[in-house]
Protein backbone atom coordinates (compact mmCIF):
# COMPACT_ATOMS: atom_id res chain seq x y z
CA UNK A 1 0.00 0.00 0.00
CA UNK A 2 1.47 3.04 -1.38
CA UNK A 3 1.53 5.67 1.27
CA UNK A 4 1.80 9.94 0.37
CA UNK A 5 2.76 12.97 2.83
CA UNK A 6 0.57 15.82 3.08
CA UNK A 7 0.32 19.06 5.73
CA UNK A 8 -3.35 18.88 7.68
CA UNK A 9 -3.78 22.29 6.79
CA UNK A 10 -3.94 21.01 3.09
CA UNK A 11 -6.67 18.27 4.08
CA UNK A 12 -8.60 20.44 6.48
CA UNK A 13 -8.74 22.90 4.34
CA UNK A 14 -12.46 23.25 3.69
CA UNK A 15 -13.01 23.63 7.60
CA UNK A 16 -10.40 24.17 10.68
CA UNK A 17 -11.56 25.70 13.20
CA UNK A 18 -12.12 25.41 17.40
CA UNK A 19 -15.52 25.68 19.24
CA UNK A 20 -17.54 27.95 20.91
CA UNK A 21 -18.51 27.85 24.75
CA UNK A 22 -21.86 27.25 25.82
CA UNK A 23 -23.58 27.84 29.76
CA UNK A 24 -23.41 25.12 31.68
CA UNK A 25 -26.65 25.07 32.38
CA UNK A 26 -27.58 24.78 28.42
CA UNK A 27 -26.71 21.55 28.53
CA UNK A 28 -28.80 18.71 29.50
CA UNK A 29 -30.36 15.15 28.72
CA UNK A 30 -33.22 16.31 26.85
CA UNK A 31 -31.91 17.88 24.15
CA UNK A 32 -32.26 17.87 19.87
CA UNK A 33 -28.35 18.70 19.79
CA UNK A 34 -25.19 15.97 21.54
CA UNK A 35 -22.11 18.84 22.82
CA UNK A 36 -19.48 17.58 22.38
CA UNK A 37 -16.03 18.66 24.18
CA UNK A 38 -12.26 17.77 23.85
CA UNK A 39 -13.38 14.80 26.29
CA UNK A 40 -16.63 13.59 24.36
CA UNK A 41 -20.14 13.46 24.93
CA UNK A 42 -20.94 16.41 27.86
CA UNK A 43 -24.94 16.26 27.47
CA UNK A 44 -27.28 17.74 24.42
CA UNK A 45 -28.77 20.83 23.83
CA UNK A 46 -31.47 22.81 21.60
CA UNK A 47 -28.64 24.67 19.16
CA UNK A 48 -26.28 23.13 16.90
CA UNK A 49 -22.78 24.87 15.34
CA UNK A 50 -21.22 22.33 13.35
CA UNK A 51 -22.93 19.93 10.42
CA UNK A 52 -22.08 17.45 8.18
CA UNK A 53 -18.91 14.49 8.51
CA UNK A 54 -15.94 15.92 10.55
CA UNK A 55 -13.32 15.20 13.35
CA UNK A 56 -13.31 16.09 16.74
CA UNK A 57 -10.07 17.23 17.87
CA UNK A 58 -9.34 17.47 21.72
CA UNK A 59 -7.51 20.84 22.19
CA UNK A 60 -6.74 21.53 25.79
CA UNK A 61 -6.80 19.36 29.22
CA UNK A 62 -6.24 15.40 29.79
CA UNK A 63 -8.26 14.87 26.36
CA UNK A 64 -5.77 17.41 24.41
CA UNK A 65 -5.40 15.35 20.98
CA UNK A 66 -8.09 12.89 21.33
CA UNK A 67 -9.87 12.49 17.85
CA UNK A 68 -13.04 11.17 17.12
CA UNK A 69 -15.50 11.68 13.95
CA UNK A 70 -19.30 12.80 14.37
CA UNK A 71 -21.55 12.87 11.19
CA UNK A 72 -24.72 15.57 11.72
CA UNK A 73 -25.54 18.18 13.65
CA UNK A 74 -23.89 18.94 17.10
CA UNK A 75 -22.50 21.67 19.05
CA UNK A 76 -18.63 21.99 19.78
CA UNK A 77 -17.05 23.44 22.85
CA UNK A 78 -14.35 25.63 23.12
CA UNK A 79 -12.45 22.58 24.32
CA UNK A 80 -12.36 21.08 20.93
CA UNK A 81 -11.18 21.81 17.18
CA UNK A 82 -13.15 20.50 14.11
CA UNK A 83 -11.80 19.35 11.26
CA UNK A 84 -13.86 18.95 7.90
CA UNK A 85 -11.45 17.39 5.09
CA UNK A 86 -11.04 18.21 1.53
CA UNK A 87 -13.79 15.85 -0.83
CA UNK A 88 -10.44 13.37 -1.84
CA UNK A 89 -9.74 12.67 1.82
CA UNK A 90 -11.82 9.33 3.74
CA UNK A 91 -12.94 11.44 7.39
CA UNK A 92 -13.39 7.77 8.77
CA UNK A 93 -9.86 6.78 7.67
CA UNK A 94 -8.46 10.39 8.68
CA UNK A 95 -9.80 9.52 11.95
CA UNK A 96 -8.48 6.46 12.36
CA UNK A 97 -5.00 7.43 11.37
CA UNK A 98 -4.96 10.53 13.61
CA UNK A 99 -6.15 8.76 16.59
CA UNK A 100 -2.82 6.83 16.25
CA UNK A 101 -0.81 9.72 16.28
CA UNK A 102 -0.28 11.33 19.53
CA UNK A 103 -1.44 14.95 18.61
CA UNK A 104 -0.90 16.26 22.59
CA UNK A 105 2.86 16.62 21.45
CA UNK A 106 2.11 19.35 19.75
CA UNK A 107 0.92 21.53 22.64
CA UNK A 108 2.40 24.67 23.50
CA UNK A 109 4.51 25.67 26.63
CA UNK A 110 1.66 28.14 27.95
CA UNK A 111 0.55 28.83 31.36
CA UNK A 112 -2.63 26.98 29.52
CA UNK A 113 -0.98 24.49 27.32
CA UNK A 114 -3.30 23.12 24.28
CA UNK A 115 -3.58 22.37 20.54
CA UNK A 116 -4.13 25.63 18.19
CA UNK A 117 -5.26 25.19 14.47
CA UNK A 118 -2.19 26.95 13.02
CA UNK A 119 0.17 24.37 14.90
CA UNK A 120 -1.65 21.65 13.40
CA UNK A 121 -1.89 22.57 10.13
CA UNK A 122 1.75 22.12 9.66
CA UNK A 123 1.46 18.84 11.07
CA UNK A 124 2.69 16.22 8.00
CA UNK A 125 1.34 12.78 8.29
CA UNK A 126 0.88 10.08 5.50
CA UNK A 127 -1.74 8.81 4.04
CA UNK A 128 -3.12 5.52 1.69
CA UNK A 129 -4.33 6.41 -1.75
CA UNK A 130 -8.01 6.68 -2.22
CA UNK A 131 -8.84 3.32 -2.85
CA UNK A 132 -7.57 2.21 0.42
CA UNK A 133 -8.94 5.15 2.34
CA UNK A 134 -12.58 4.57 1.56
CA UNK A 135 -12.46 0.83 2.12
CA UNK A 136 -10.96 0.94 5.25
CA UNK A 137 -13.02 4.09 6.05
CA UNK A 138 -16.26 1.74 4.99
CA UNK A 139 -14.92 -1.38 7.39
CA UNK A 140 -14.41 1.58 10.43
CA UNK A 141 -17.95 2.66 9.74
CA UNK A 142 -19.41 -0.60 10.00
CA UNK A 143 -17.93 -0.60 13.67
CA UNK A 144 -18.56 2.87 14.55
CA UNK A 145 -22.12 2.76 13.23
CA UNK A 146 -22.61 -0.23 15.62
CA UNK A 147 -21.31 1.87 18.36
CA UNK A 148 -23.59 5.18 17.27
CA UNK A 149 -26.70 2.37 17.24
CA UNK A 150 -26.01 1.10 20.90
CA UNK A 151 -25.51 4.30 22.04
CA UNK A 152 -28.32 5.98 20.35
CA UNK A 153 -30.57 3.23 21.99
CA UNK A 154 -29.14 3.57 24.95
CA UNK A 155 -29.95 7.47 25.14
CA UNK A 156 -33.43 6.29 24.40
CA UNK A 157 -33.61 3.50 27.35
CA UNK A 158 -31.96 6.04 29.77
CA UNK A 159 -34.84 8.22 28.71
CA UNK A 160 -37.78 6.09 29.44
CA UNK A 161 -36.67 4.77 32.70
CA UNK A 162 -35.98 8.78 33.59
CA UNK A 163 -39.76 9.62 32.49
CA UNK A 164 -41.52 6.51 34.43
CA UNK A 165 -39.37 7.50 37.65
CA UNK A 166 -40.46 11.09 37.11
CA UNK A 167 -44.03 10.43 36.83
CA UNK A 168 -43.63 8.10 40.14
CA UNK A 169 -41.74 9.97 42.26
CA UNK A 170 -41.26 13.51 41.06
CA UNK A 171 -44.86 14.10 39.67
CA UNK A 172 -46.09 11.18 42.59
CA UNK A 173 -48.45 9.51 40.07
CA UNK A 174 -47.34 6.38 41.36
CA UNK A 175 -49.98 3.40 41.40
CA UNK A 176 -52.06 3.45 44.31
CA UNK A 177 -53.78 0.31 45.87
CA UNK A 178 -56.74 0.45 42.75
CA UNK A 179 -53.46 0.63 40.80
CA UNK A 180 -54.67 4.43 39.45
CA UNK A 181 -51.76 7.34 39.72
CA UNK A 182 -51.90 8.47 43.11
CA UNK A 183 -51.85 12.55 43.09
CA UNK A 184 -53.89 12.83 39.93
CA UNK A 185 -56.88 9.98 41.33
CA UNK A 186 -57.11 12.34 44.39
CA UNK A 187 -54.48 10.43 46.07
CA UNK A 188 -54.02 12.72 50.02
CA UNK A 189 -51.01 15.38 49.64
CA UNK A 190 -49.84 17.08 52.88
CA UNK A 191 -47.57 19.59 53.25
CA UNK A 192 -43.83 19.55 54.60
CA UNK A 193 -42.47 21.92 55.49
CA UNK A 194 -38.97 20.96 55.88
CA UNK A 195 -39.15 20.08 51.26
CA UNK A 196 -41.47 23.60 51.16
CA UNK A 197 -43.66 20.99 48.95
CA UNK A 198 -47.07 18.98 49.25
CA UNK A 199 -45.68 14.92 49.16
CA UNK A 200 -48.20 12.25 49.88
CA UNK A 201 -49.94 11.26 52.95
CA UNK A 202 -47.58 8.40 54.69
CA UNK A 203 -44.11 9.82 53.02
CA UNK A 204 -41.27 11.58 55.03
CA UNK A 205 -37.87 13.33 54.61
CA UNK A 206 -34.76 11.82 54.06
CA UNK A 207 -31.05 12.19 53.44
CA UNK A 208 -29.33 10.63 50.38
CA UNK A 209 -26.87 9.00 52.63
CA UNK A 210 -30.41 7.56 54.30
CA UNK A 211 -31.34 5.59 51.20
CA UNK A 212 -27.62 4.26 50.29
CA UNK A 213 -24.08 3.62 51.04
CA UNK A 214 -21.26 5.31 49.71
CA UNK A 215 -17.93 3.80 49.51
CA UNK A 216 -15.05 5.45 48.66
CA UNK A 217 -12.32 4.09 46.08
CA UNK A 218 -8.29 3.65 47.20
CA UNK A 219 -5.28 5.44 46.89
CA UNK A 220 -4.59 2.85 44.41
CA UNK A 221 -0.90 4.06 44.03
CA UNK A 222 -0.09 2.40 47.56
CA UNK A 223 -1.77 -1.10 46.00
CA UNK A 224 0.54 -1.21 43.09
CA UNK A 225 0.12 -5.06 41.75
CA UNK A 226 3.59 -7.23 42.12
CA UNK A 227 2.22 -10.21 40.14
CA UNK A 228 -0.21 -11.22 37.22
CA UNK A 229 -3.13 -11.33 39.83
CA UNK A 230 -4.01 -7.61 38.95
CA UNK A 231 -7.26 -5.50 38.28
CA UNK A 232 -7.58 -2.35 36.12
CA UNK A 233 -8.25 0.69 38.07
CA UNK A 234 -11.10 2.65 37.64
CA UNK A 235 -10.87 6.64 37.38
CA UNK A 236 -12.64 9.39 35.89
CA UNK A 237 -10.89 8.74 33.03
CA UNK A 238 -12.17 5.11 33.08
CA UNK A 239 -15.56 6.47 33.80
CA UNK A 240 -15.69 8.77 30.44
CA UNK A 241 -14.02 5.69 28.16
CA UNK A 242 -14.22 2.59 29.67
CA UNK A 243 -10.50 0.44 30.20
CA UNK A 244 -7.73 1.37 27.89
CA UNK A 245 -3.94 1.28 26.94
CA UNK A 246 -3.16 3.52 29.33
CA UNK A 247 -5.48 2.23 32.39
CA UNK A 248 -3.36 1.31 35.71
CA UNK A 249 -3.64 -1.87 37.65
CA UNK A 250 -3.80 -2.46 41.45
CA UNK A 251 -4.12 -5.44 43.40
CA UNK A 252 -6.78 -8.71 42.97
CA UNK A 253 -6.65 -8.52 46.96
CA UNK A 254 -7.95 -5.49 47.35
CA UNK A 255 -11.73 -5.59 49.56
CA UNK A 256 -14.21 -6.35 48.00
CA UNK A 257 -16.05 -3.43 49.14
CA UNK A 258 -13.83 -1.37 46.61
CA UNK A 259 -14.28 -3.91 43.43
CA UNK A 260 -16.29 -2.69 40.75
CA UNK A 261 -18.55 -5.24 38.90
CA UNK A 262 -20.83 -4.29 35.54
CA UNK A 263 -24.20 -2.81 36.67
CA UNK A 264 -23.17 -0.88 40.40
CA UNK A 265 -23.62 2.80 40.40
CA UNK A 266 -20.36 4.38 40.49
CA UNK A 267 -20.42 8.45 41.80
CA UNK A 268 -17.92 10.69 40.98
CA UNK A 269 -17.98 13.08 43.73
CA UNK A 270 -14.57 15.46 43.13
CA UNK A 271 -14.87 18.49 40.50
CA UNK A 272 -17.09 16.10 37.66
CA UNK A 273 -20.41 15.20 39.58
CA UNK A 274 -21.26 12.32 37.50
CA UNK A 275 -23.48 8.92 38.53
CA UNK A 276 -23.29 6.06 36.14
CA UNK A 277 -23.83 2.50 35.56
CA UNK A 278 -20.81 0.90 35.33
CA UNK A 279 -20.28 -1.79 32.48
CA UNK A 280 -16.87 -2.38 31.36
CA UNK A 281 -15.37 -4.96 33.19
CA UNK A 282 -14.76 -5.77 36.86
CA UNK A 283 -11.84 -3.42 38.56
CA UNK A 284 -10.62 -1.48 41.11
CA UNK A 285 -12.47 1.33 42.71
CA UNK A 286 -9.88 4.15 43.06
CA UNK A 287 -10.30 7.49 44.92
CA UNK A 288 -12.87 10.88 44.66
CA UNK A 289 -15.30 7.92 42.83
CA UNK A 290 -18.13 6.31 45.48
CA UNK A 291 -19.75 2.82 44.71
CA UNK A 292 -23.36 3.36 45.47
CA UNK A 293 -25.24 0.17 47.24
CA UNK A 294 -28.37 -0.21 48.60
CA UNK A 295 -29.49 0.99 51.66
CA UNK A 296 -32.65 0.49 54.00
CA UNK A 297 -34.46 -1.56 51.63
CA UNK A 298 -34.11 1.12 48.66
CA UNK A 299 -33.42 -0.79 45.34
CA UNK A 300 -30.80 1.07 42.70
CA UNK A 301 -33.31 2.30 40.77
CA UNK A 302 -34.43 4.76 43.83
CA UNK A 303 -31.54 5.66 44.80
CA UNK A 304 -29.76 6.10 41.47
CA UNK A 305 -32.19 8.68 40.34
CA UNK A 306 -32.37 10.36 43.65
CA UNK A 307 -28.69 11.03 43.66
CA UNK A 308 -28.98 11.98 39.91
CA UNK A 309 -31.21 14.44 40.36
CA UNK A 310 -30.15 16.37 43.40
CA UNK A 311 -26.71 16.99 41.54
CA UNK A 312 -28.71 19.65 39.99
CA UNK A 313 -28.63 21.05 44.00
CA UNK A 314 -25.18 20.84 44.56
CA UNK A 315 -24.76 22.10 41.34
CA UNK A 316 -26.97 25.29 41.91
CA UNK A 317 -25.49 26.12 45.13
CA UNK A 318 -22.17 26.25 43.83
CA UNK A 319 -23.51 28.63 41.47
CA UNK A 320 -25.65 30.90 44.01
CA UNK A 321 -21.64 31.18 45.74
CA UNK A 322 -19.99 32.06 42.68
CA UNK A 323 -17.74 28.85 43.35
CA UNK A 324 -17.11 25.63 41.84
CA UNK A 325 -18.01 23.42 44.42
CA UNK A 326 -14.96 21.20 44.56
CA UNK A 327 -16.13 17.96 46.02
CA UNK A 328 -19.33 16.41 47.85
CA UNK A 329 -18.44 15.02 51.16
CA UNK A 330 -20.55 12.60 53.53
CA UNK A 331 -22.24 15.57 55.23
CA UNK A 332 -22.89 16.88 52.38
CA UNK A 333 -24.97 13.50 51.72
CA UNK A 334 -26.52 13.85 55.53
CA UNK A 335 -27.49 17.31 54.88
CA UNK A 336 -29.35 16.63 51.26
CA UNK A 337 -33.42 16.61 51.86
CA UNK A 338 -35.47 14.20 49.61
CA UNK A 339 -39.08 13.09 49.99
CA UNK A 340 -38.97 9.16 50.36
CA UNK A 341 -42.11 6.64 50.68
CA UNK A 342 -41.70 5.14 54.02
CA UNK A 343 -43.15 1.72 53.06
CA UNK A 344 -40.20 0.95 50.05
CA UNK A 345 -42.66 -1.65 48.96
CA UNK A 346 -43.44 0.99 45.91
CA UNK A 347 -39.19 1.91 45.11
CA UNK A 348 -39.74 -2.22 44.48
CA UNK A 349 -42.10 -1.84 42.19
CA UNK A 350 -39.95 0.54 40.44
CA UNK A 351 -37.18 -1.62 40.24
CA UNK A 352 -39.08 -5.01 38.62
CA UNK A 353 -40.10 -2.41 35.77
CA UNK A 354 -36.29 -0.60 35.31
CA UNK A 355 -33.87 -3.51 36.06
CA UNK A 356 -34.51 -5.03 32.82
CA UNK A 357 -34.11 -1.58 31.02
CA UNK A 358 -30.78 -1.20 32.89
CA UNK A 359 -29.76 -4.81 32.22
CA UNK A 360 -30.11 -3.95 28.41
CA UNK A 361 -28.00 -0.13 29.32
CA UNK A 362 -25.56 -2.45 30.70
CA UNK A 363 -25.36 -5.31 28.03
CA UNK A 364 -25.44 -2.26 25.31
CA UNK A 365 -22.38 -0.91 27.00
CA UNK A 366 -20.31 -3.60 27.03
CA UNK A 367 -21.38 -4.28 23.29
CA UNK A 368 -19.55 -0.79 22.94
CA UNK A 369 -16.34 -1.57 24.97
CA UNK A 370 -16.13 -4.94 22.96
CA UNK A 371 -16.66 -3.10 19.08
CA UNK A 372 -14.47 -0.46 20.58
CA UNK A 373 -11.91 -2.67 21.40
CA UNK A 374 -11.81 -5.01 18.19
CA UNK A 375 -11.38 -1.30 16.40
CA UNK A 376 -8.31 -0.05 18.14
CA UNK A 377 -6.61 -3.66 17.63
CA UNK A 378 -7.59 -3.39 13.90
CA UNK A 379 -6.52 0.18 13.47
CA UNK A 380 -2.64 -0.12 13.24
CA UNK A 381 -2.30 -3.19 11.12
CA UNK A 382 -4.97 -1.75 8.72
CA UNK A 383 -2.84 1.54 8.45
CA UNK A 384 -0.13 -0.19 8.13
CA UNK A 385 -1.04 -3.02 5.25
CA UNK A 386 -0.91 -5.55 7.79
CA UNK A 387 -4.09 -6.56 6.83
CA UNK A 388 -6.42 -5.85 4.06
CA UNK A 389 -9.88 -4.67 3.40
CA UNK A 390 -11.98 -7.17 1.62
CA UNK A 391 -13.84 -5.44 -1.50
CA UNK A 392 -16.72 -7.52 -1.01
CA UNK A 393 -17.17 -5.98 1.73
CA UNK A 394 -16.44 -2.67 1.25
CA UNK A 395 -18.72 -2.61 -1.69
Amino acid sequence: MELSKHKLGEIFSIDFHSGESIKSQDITKTGEYPVFGGNGLRGYTDRYNQEGDYLIIGRQGAYCGNVRYYKGKSFLTEHAIVAKPNHSFDVVYLSGLLSMINLSQYQGQSAQPGLSVDTLSHIIIETADTLNQQNIGRLLSLLDKKITLNRALNHNLEAMAKQLYDYWFVQFDFPNEEGKPYKSSGGEMVWNEKLKRHIPQGWTCASLLDIANYTNGLACQNFRPSDDKKLPVIKIREMHEGFSSDTEYVRADIPEAVKVFDGDVLFSWSASLEVMLWAFGTGGLNQHIFKVTSKNGYPKSFFFYQLTDYIGNFKRMAEARKTTMGHITQDHLRQSTIAVPVDTGITRQLEDKISSIFGQIVSNNQEIAMLSKQRDELLPLLMNGQVSVNYDLAA
